[in-house]
C-alpha cells in the first residue's frame, strides 16, 4: 500500500490537487500584481462597499490566512485599490474601504477568473461539482474556525 492510510491518501490528494488549481490562478493574478489574498480581500471589501471594515475582519474573513494583514492592506493601498480610515472614537481601530480604482480592478478581473475557474473545475458536471462542495464542507466541518 504506497499510503499510510485512506485519510493520508485523500490528504495527499487535496494537497496535489489544489497546488495544480492555485498555479493557474496565481498565474492569472500576477499578470495583474496580485496575489491570492490580495484578491480576496478586495472581494471582500467589495461586498461591504460603501462601508469600510476594521482590519482584523478583513483578516478573518479571508480564505485563508494572513499571517500580516497589515501589509497585505499596505501593498493594496500603496497601489490605491484601498484606503485607510481611523476609527474617531479609538484611534487603534482601522478601516478599510475599497476604492473606484479596487473596484475597477475587479472588474476587469471578472471574465479572466471566470474563464480560470472554467479551466479548472469545468470539465466536472453541476452534479460532480455540488458533491465536491458538499464533500470539501464535510471534510472542514471540524476544523472551521480552529487556528493552525
Amino acid at each position: 500500500m504506497p499510503f499510510d492510510s485512506l485519510e493520508q491518501e485523500a490528504f495527499l490528494n487535496l494537497w496535489r490537487t489544489y497546488d495544480r488549481l492555485k498555479a493557474l490562478e496565481e498565474s492569472l493574478f500576477a499578470d495583474y500584481g496580485l496575489t491570492a489574498q490580495q484578491y480576496n480581500a478586495l472581494r471582500i471589501l467589495r461586498a461591504k462597499h460603501p462601508e469600510p471594515l476594521p482590519t482584523l475582519e478583513i483578516g478573518a474573513r479571508l480564505v485563508s490566512r494572513a499571517p500580516d494583514i497589515t501589509r497585505l492592506i499596505d501593498k493594496l493601498e500603496d497601489r490605491r485599490l484601498v484606503e485607510r480610515r481611523r476609527d474617531s472614537a479609538n484611534r487603534r481601530v482601522v478601516h478599510v474601504a475599497i476604492t473606484a480604482a479596487g473596484l475597477e480592478l475587479l472588474d476587469e478581473l471578472m471574465a479572466p477568473l471566470a474563464q480560470c475557474h472554467q479551466s479548472q473545475l469545468g470539465h466536472l458536471s453541476a452534479d460532480e461539482l455540488q458533491r465536491l462542495i458538499e464533500l470539501l464542507k464535510l471534510a472542514r466541518l471540524p476544523h472551521e474556525g480552529k487556528p493552525g
